[in-house]
């Protein structure tokens, strides 16, 4: 593997220009790029993949996920025009013992498409969906159909000029719609008090709004892989539904509701203190902004006391100090990685200055404090403009992801348990002149996977959810995200952030409340490395889930890919 931070600049050394301002920023765009496609040569394509779809065309390209800690060079890729393609490319795949790994915007940070160490010579072939799986059309009034290879960005767009939309939405628009149902991707929003839920919508994960799927299958009757589409009330469907990459899907059916216009407020003036105060404590806390709007998120940097909270409410009409917005992404500060910050990441990176964590996050929130400045404090419009606010250009770091699943009455018990046990052990840590973090803590708050918001009798739950809803606890009804962000290689990070997870599994262990990961990020830590804690891969992780549960997602995906072309070594253990 190689890595987004070269290993010399790891243990400090090389020249202190190797991570200058400039070189930081080009780095940042290499990433942010489409990754290169080389024209495949045709009698090397032929000597390597004999036989290969000659409709699909081949190309070399080059895998990086979203912070470049996960990268291979050279391997072998196409992008089907349709779903009958990527049937081709699969049964060749098969019939030949290659393994096939879907791709959209890489936009993740676990080992689910490619896993550390792949060569360029492996087995592997990458189906790139973003170029042509993009169709997008009503089904029907309140039901959108879509290919997985559709941007997150195009099908709001879309949605929102026929007056549809979703309660709530991840922050990058560049991602597809394939790889966000693969994840249980989610965004920030409960019901405020005295809220229904709006006819069409879910306070759930977006594999939570799914009707129907079409999925390659194995299929027993023709002796090869085919097109199959599962509908919500299938038993398949449930595992299908947050999938991890251990099956290619094609198109998906969505159920959609009407559109609202949003507005957005943001505020640094709360302290820490205040807004994750212990319960009871009254004041501005995180609950309270619950409780009256439901659409909260804190972004709460390393080393400083106010934290940026955004909070979410829906607005029909524009209030008299909102800023109209037409477009997402409008926080200038955070989708364009300011000169300070550059220039200290640079200087961290380049010189090991990791002591400058403190100096870091002061210059992150001081960034912040321009909101004013770039007007966007207070905006409204269409919730697209308002949900969407992460391009490729934010600053990329790595993260660890877990959600809580309680009670609502117990969301401002949880924030405060963690936030205090990340703060103490961050200032332990600070004591030894160990900084682990220089990045921020995410907190989002979102309802769980009810199957009934489909309006569909006879639904069932993803199995793989996250936001699965509890049979032993039917009174959890809410999920608290817990995200830790720093730049990839900080020394002590994985040591530190197995802490946060030993404690979140000890604290939260299912008696009144449930840890679970979030599929995307960092979990299952050692002190050296994530993805790799044996006792969470194998126990802890099935355990969220019910080992029957576990045990019918993992049989399902035998079931309907028994030669295992979709999938790969580090899918192997963690269903194995």
């Amino acid at each position: 593997m190689t890595d987004h931070v070269p290993n010399n600049l790891r243990s400090g050394e090389g020249s202190s220009s190797a991570w200058t301002r400039r070189g930081f920023l080009r780095s940042a765009a290499a990433l942010a790029a489409v990754p290169v496609l080389l024209t495949a040569d045709p009698a090397l394509a032929a000597a390597e993949l004999p036989d290969f779809p000659a409709e699909v065309g081949l190309y070399r390209s080059a895998y990086r996920n979203w912070v470049g800690e996960i990268t291979a060079d050279g391997l072998w890729a196409c992008a089907p025009t349709d779903a009958d393609q990527v049937v081709s490319v699969v049964n060749w795949a098969w019939r030949h013992g290659w393994r096939v790994r879907a791709r959209g915007s890489s936009h993740g940070w676990s080992p689910l498409t490619i896993e550390s160490g792949t060569a360029s010579d492996a087995p592997v072939l990458l189906v790139d969906t973003a170029p042509h799986l993009t169709a997008v059309s009503l089904d029907s009034a309140s039901a959108v159909r879509a290919g997985t290879g559709v941007t997150l960005e195009a099908l709001l767009t879309y949605l929102e000029g026929q007056g549809l939309g979703l309660t709530a939405a991840p922050a990058p628009g560049d991602l597809t719609l394939g790889g966000a149902l693969a994840i249980d991707a989610h965004g920030t929003a409960v019901p405020a008090d005295g809220e229904q839920r709006t006819a069409g919508h879910t306070f759930g994960s977006l594999s939570n709004l799914v009707l129907s799927l079409t999925a390659v299958v194995w299929d027993a009757d023709t002796g090869e892989y085919a097109l199959r589409t599962y509908t919500r009330d299938e038993g398949d469907c449930a595992a299908l539904l947050t999938h991890l990459g251990r099956s290619l899907v094609t198109e998906v059916v969505l159920r959609v509701g009407s559109n609202a216009n949003l507005r957005c407020v943001s505020r640094t003036d709360i302290p820490a203190t205040e807004l994750f105060a212990a319960p009871g404590s009254g004041g501005r806390t995180f609950a309270s902004f619950l409780d009256e709007s439901g659409r909260a998120e804190a972004i709460w940097f390393a080393f400083t006391e106010f934290p940026w909270l955004k909070v979410w409410s829906v607005a029909p009409t524009r209030p008299l100090t909102s800023r109209h917005v037409t477009s997402p992404y409008n926080y200038p500060f955070s989708d364009n990685v300011p000169k300070v910050v550059a220039d200290l990441v640079g200087r961290i990176l380049s010189d090991a200055a990791w002591y400058l964590a403190p100096v870091l996050g002061n210059a992150q929130l001081d960034a912040a404090l321009g909101l004013t400045t770039t007007l966007s404090a207070d905006i409204w419009g269409p919730s697209k403009n308002t949900l969407l606010y992460v391009k490729p250009t934010t600053l990329r770091e790595t993260a660890n992801g877990y959600a809580v699943l309680t009670t609502r009455a117990q969301v401002q018990r949880v924030v405060h348990e963690f936030t205090e046990f990340y703060r103490e052990r961050l200032t332990a840590y600070a004591a030894l002149n160990r900084f682990p973090v220089n990045g921020t803590v995410e907190i989002r708050v979102t309802g769980l996977d009810h199957p009934a918001d489909t309006e569909l009798t006879g639904a069932r739950a993803p199995l793989l959810s996250a936001l699965r809803p509890s049979a032993e606890h039917p009174e959890w009804d809410t999920a608290i995200w817990l995200d830790v962000l720093t730049l990839p290689g900080t020394p002590y990070a994985e040591e530190f952030l197995r802490e946060l997870e030993q404690f979140l599994y000890r604290t939260y262990d299912g008696t009144d409340a449930l840890t679970r990961v979030e599929w995307s990020k960092g979990w299952a830590y050692t002190e050296q490395a994530a993805w790799s804690d044996a006792e969470v891969l194998n126990t802890a992780i099935p355990a969220s889930f019910g080992e029957s549960v576990w045990g019918q997602a993992a049989g399902t995906f035998d079931r309907l890919d028994p030669h295992g072309v979709f999938g790969n070594a580090f899918l192997d253990r963690l269903f194995g």
